[in-house]
């Protein structure tokens, strides 16, 4: 019997589950959409109720309807080994939706992620100040300023 995930992201979409998980497979190594139907009951009956694993990890989005939106106070942190994985992510994940400060980005879903590389906090470590100013510069992360401002330069 397969393990199961102890925690699962339930994500709720207005309409747009299917579209989402799309998307998020598209960009992701390691993903792909498990199943996808239409709930058998309840207040909404008939809305697509899709499984999808993203990077290895498990996720669910439900076309539940416009009663709940997303905010940026909760977000998917993406980390990124280089500028070329900080690039794909960024402009993938942002089209159609928003950028914003430090490696932000909202979707056109609505959902928050955030798109950093791995070596941020070494970096914060090297040169706290120089470091959070240039980032603070920054909508999509710029490695390797971020790597000048740990040096100082």
């Amino acid at each position: 019997m397969a393990e199961l995930q102890k925690i699962t992201p339930f994500l709720w979409f207005d309409g747009q589950a299917q579209a989402a998980a799309e998307l998020y497979v598209s960009l992701f190594p390691d993903s792909r959409i498990v199943s996808s139907s239409p709930l058998p009951a309840g207040p909404a009956e008939g809305a697509a109720i899709v499984s999808f694993v993203l990077a290895g990890q498990e996720f669910t989005a439900l076309d539940g309807g416009p009663m709940f939106q997303f905010t940026p106070a909760i977000s998917f942190v993406v980390n990124c080994e280089t500028q070329e994985e900080i690039d794909h992510f960024w402009n993938g994940l942002s089209e159609g939706g928003g950028k914003q400060q430090c490696g932000w980005v909202q979707d056109r879903f609505g959902v928050s992620w955030q798109i950093v590389p791995v070596q941020l906090e070494a970096l914060m470590e090297a040169s706290p100040e120089g470091v959070m100013s240039a980032l603070l510069e920054m909508e999509k992360i710029d490695l390797a300023a971020l790597e000048s401002a740990a040096r100082g330069e």
